[in-house]
């Protein structure tokens, strides 16, 4: 049996960044330390829908990208104006917990964001007020394992889980772990750029 090396950013969180939050927020029990508790990745897959080659192609990259197959969310409502049935397939959802969302958080903070064109940050003022932090990504092309060549850009939406509703303890839990927040307050949630191509 072979043994998978534990996450890096796992590794991270318990040496540095646990240490650093119980210091600066004077936290003195270890189990209420601000942590990420899941991340839940959505696509909307658009006109596939009707097109199961692309279906089956967009479940792939997401399956790819994440380490795990996606479930399909269904409409749950008919919408006549889109040509949408109750029950039709409309998106697809993943929720990752423990190793495989360390590694997917890793791989975007220190992988697809820096690589992205033009890239300044994203905004701090992402969290709702339950302490979680929604990210939206136009191309999820953006992510180095897709083969533009052989995919349709879709939209993701990522929504980082933490297990605290204060906003300033949540944000410093993903500066810590590698979220890169613009400097002046500014950045953006919902990144439009494709790779840099470096």
């Amino acid at each position: 049996m072979v043994n998978t090396p534990a996450p890096r950013l796992k590794e991270k969180y318990i040496k540095e960044v646990a240490p650093e939050l119980s210091k600066e927020f004077e936290i003195k029990n270890k189990f209420a330390y601000p942590k990420v508790t899941k991340v839940i990745i959505n696509m909307g897959v658009g006109e596939a829908i009707k097109n199961k080659e692309l279906m089956q192609t967009l479940k792939k990259d997401m399956a790819t990208i994440t380490g795990q197959t996606p479930s399909t969310r269904k409409a749950k409502v008919s919408v006549a104006s889109f040509g949408v049935r109750r029950g039709m397939p409309v998106g697809l959802k993943v929720t990752l917990r423990g190793s495989r969302m360390y590694f997917f958080l890793d791989k975007l903070f220190s992988i697809v964001l820096p690589r992205l064109r033009d890239f300044r940050g994203v905004s701090a003022k992402s969290f709702d007020k339950n302490g979680n932090y929604t990210l939206g990504i136009t191309e999820h092309t953006v992510f180095p394992e897709i083969d533009l060549a052989k995919s349709q850009p879709r939209g993701l939406e990522i929504t980082i889980v933490t297990n605290t509703d204060k906003v300033d303890e949540a944000k410093r839990l993903l500066e810590l772990s590698g979220m890169p927040f613009a400097k002046d307050g500014s950045g953006v949630n919902y990144l439009k750029y494709r790779k840099s191509g470096k």
